[in-house]
């Protein structure tokens, strides 16, 4: 198990929180720690990096972090709350896709015809909350960030990692890659998340 605080804290949280399946209309048919490893998964077969493999599996740990009860009228803004916190020991390569892969949902319902179609209902129904689809400027605006492309790939793996009983590698080993990239950290002995969540 690496040492690293901000390993250990994201260990916790999926082993306490992980196994939780999302309620209401945001239900998916995988629990939190599955789709996670789904989808970092997806990032592997695909030849990503480790940062673009890090952000897929944590790009939803910011729904762990609101202690996933979201009304199903509003959006948690979990990925801000994601980027809010890793952004203490990792780079723009693990968090800016996460930042945008909400965003790159809006943008590929505007770019490919048949994207909103294939999504889950779930990711319909948050869909709407999000925004919806993105108009032509802000389309336009989203392809100039730096990362977008980037998201864009996150956001389809993200996608596809939603399949029940899906055989993955275990949360210790994508742990290890999580530690080959953690930088200095500035989280304290004292530190504690705005969600309360002291004891991680």
């Amino acid at each position: 198990m690496p040492s690293h605080s901000i390993i250990e804290r994201i260990d916790k949280l999926y082993r306490l929180h992980g196994q939780r399946l999302y309620s209401g209309l945001q239900a998916e048919a995988v629990t939190a720690l599955e789709h996670a490893l789904q989808c970092a998964q997806l990032a592997e077969w695909a030849h990503a990096d480790d940062g673009l493999v890090a952000a897929a599996l944590l790009h939803d740990i910011g729904h762990l972090l609101a202690g996933g009860h979201t009304p199903d009228g509003e959006d948690d803004r979990h990925e801000m709350l994601a980027c809010a916190w890793l952004s203490q020991a990792f780079d723009a390569d693990v968090i800016e896709p996460i930042r945008l892969h909400v965003q790159a949902k809006r943008y590929l319902c505007t770019r490919d015809a048949g994207y909103h179609d294939s999504l889950s209902p779930a990711s319909r129904h948050t869909l709407v909350l999000q925004g919806g689809p993105m108009s032509e400027a802000q389309a336009q605006a989203f392809e100039a960030l730096p990362h977008a492309h980037a998201a864009v790939k996150l956001r389809r793996w993200d996608d596809l990692a939603k399949v029940p009983g899906r055989p993955t590698p275990s949360l210790d080993y994508y742990l290890v890659v999580l530690a080959r990239l953690v930088q200095d950290e500035v989280l304290g002995a004292g530190w504690s998340a705005a969600d309360g969540l002291s004891t991680l």
